[in-house]
């Protein structure tokens, strides 16, 4: 059986072999937002009625899911923008991509392999606009410092919410202030195009940073006609669903529809260039939305469940597909598009063979977990610079998480709550690091921490900032927005052992620095000098 399985996955990427041999090479454009989590109207019908995707219309991104396939379970490797970005472009987990494995202090090492540098070195032209990598190195750096940035057009679609409603003040109608920042993305975009030989294939990242905090309050209703009240009863079970959080949500879901209609003006310019049928197009987010319990920085499905949809040429389209899916896997994916050989470092599998199968739900069965971890966000979050270490295996069954470090708090410390120097709702609402500051500052963190000490809320403040135990198992069936840990329950200890022993024995495998020396070079602070060193003298990766 075994053997029969091989054949078939030999026989599968001779497949997407000889479609991309035939005539040129296909383009690439990957739209990859920031902190835009699996917030799609696509998924609502998957998740059925009366959850937060029933608000939503990105008509565009339903389009390329039409057209190609939509995976229901993609997951990010890290819910936190530098390591997931890292762990994308070397399609590889990121605890390998050495210091380019956490946010403040990244540094990129140009010996890791990364998927545009070497489409680069193929032939293909590249460019990217805006968010690709930072901070640290030069934003271009992962690619060896010769990847062109198109910007030249303008860069205040980044800050939508704020950008079109001072244009509406200045006086212009809502469609045309929206229409001035899609200029912005046609002009990039075309500049792109335009710098390329003849002929010559092309992979574009584009990077808007919109959907990333701060927006303007009320902007999802005022821009997007999207009603806070329509959230009520919709909302997953760690919110709060009161107006505060509903009318964040909706912002929040706004700023996503702009992502999505600056996509619809990256296709009709693929259209009109004459290059729409011959792009595979892939649209994805880093992780979770920020300033939400559960999202952005943790290892819950909120946070690191992400939308995705892969379309283009030799995609068999109109599927939904319930495999589970890991960003990295797209650098392999790329890669063979373009006719590449896939690094042997890389850790990640191209999804070739399911975007070849004509199959919806479960197609590739090998495709039965993903892994996920975390360590450091935000330095100032912990007293001495300190990570909140964590991996995952999340299964189509269980999400089993390892806390590496339970005696620290997970969103970061509690600066001055409680004192005479407790932060304001004003500065909670507007900046990050007052207190707890590997969550966003927003409303929904402001309304949860100011009034924590009400019993109605104090659950909601201890689930999403209090410590963590060691180990949590959750129940999807059963518990599909992971609130009961089962990890101490007795019937659950094989789960537990077996789950553990598959997550360790992966860990073990890839290197993961975190086994070594109680994690030395992740708890090492990333400005306190040289690189840390392993046993053996070989620097850590």
């Amino acid at each position: 059986m075994h053997k029969e399985l091989f054949l078939m996955a030999v026989f599968i990427s001779g497949i997407s072999c000889s479609l991309a041999q035939e005539g040129s090479r296909p383009n690439i454009l990957f739209a990859f937002a920031d902190d835009w989590g699996r917030h799609a109207s696509s998924y609502a019908k998957a998740d059925g009625q009366g959850a937060e995707n029933d608000v939503i219309l990105t008509p565009n991104f339903d389009y390329i899911a039409k057209r190609g396939v939509l995976f229901n379970n993609a997951f990010v490797n890290a819910p936190s923008c530098t390591p997931c970005r890292s762990s994308i472009l070397s399609g590889q987990h990121f605890w390998r991509t050495g210091r380019a494995a956490i946010l403040q202090g990244a540094q990129w090492d140009a010996s890791i392999p990364t998927w545009p540098l070497l489409l680069k070195k193929s032939g293909y032209h590249i460019g990217y606009t805006w968010k690709v990598w930072s901070p640290g190195t030069p934003r271009d750096a992962p690619y060896g410092g010769v990847v062109n940035s198109y910007s030249k057009a303008g860069s205040s679609f980044n800050g939508f919410s704020q950008t079109v409603t001072n244009l509406v003040k200045g006086g212009k109608s809502l469609m045309a202030a929206k229409q001035v920042l899609m200029n912005q993305v046609r002009g990039n975009f075309r500049d792109m195009l335009a710098g390329r030989k003849k002929g010559q294939p092309f992979a574009y990242w584009f990077g808007p940073t919109n959907v990333h905090r701060k927006w303007i309050k009320g902007s999802g209703k005022s821009l997007w006609a999207i009603d806070p009240d329509k959230l009520k009863g919709k909302l997953p079970p760690f919110l709060p669903d009161v107006a505060e959080v509903r009318e964040d949500f909706a912002d929040y879901l706004g700023e996503a529809m702009a992502f999505d209609m600056a996509l619809g003006v990256l296709v009709e310019e693929l259209r009109k260039a004459g290059e729409y049928e011959n792009t595979i197009v892939a649209v994805s987010g880093d992780h979770g939305p920020a300033g939400f319990p559960h999202g952005k920085c943790n290892l819950y499905d909120f946070g690191a469940r992400v939308a995705l949809a892969v379309a283009g040429p030799g995609v068999k389209g109109g599927r939904v597909v319930d495999d589970l899916v890991t960003l990295p896997d797209l650098a392999a994916t790329f890669l063979e598009s373009g006719k590449v050989k896939v690094p042997p470092v890389m850790t990640s599998r191209s999804i070739w063979p399911t975007l070849l199968s004509p199959d919806n739900g479960l197609v590739d069965k090998s495709r039965d977990k993903v892994f996920i971890g975390r360590e450091r966000h935000v330095a100032s979050s912990r007293a001495g610079q300190l990570p909140y270490p964590q991996r995952a295996i999340r299964t189509r069954d269980h999400l089993f998480i390892i806390n590496f470090k339970p005696d620290r708090y997970p969103l970061g410390d509690h600066y001055h709550l409680g004192t005479d120097k407790e932060p304001d709702i004003g500065s909670l609402t507007a900046n990050t690091f007052v207190t707890i500051a590997d969550e966003d500052a927003g409303p929904t963190k402001a309304w949860i921490v100011t009034n924590r000490q009400k019993p109605s809320v104090e659950p909601f403040f201890t689930r999403a900032y209090g410590k963590r135990p060691r180990e949590e198992l959750y129940e999807l069936k059963s518990d599909p927005h992971q609130m009961k840990n089962m990890a101490s329950v007795a019937g659950y200890r094989e789960t537990v052992t077996a789950l553990r022993n598959r997550l360790m024995d992966e860990l073990k495998k890839t290197k993961d620095p975190r086994l070594i020396e109680d994690g030395r070079f992740f708890e090492t602070p990333p400005m306190a000098g040289p690189v840390v060193k392993a046993k053996g003298g070989k620097k850590k990766r």
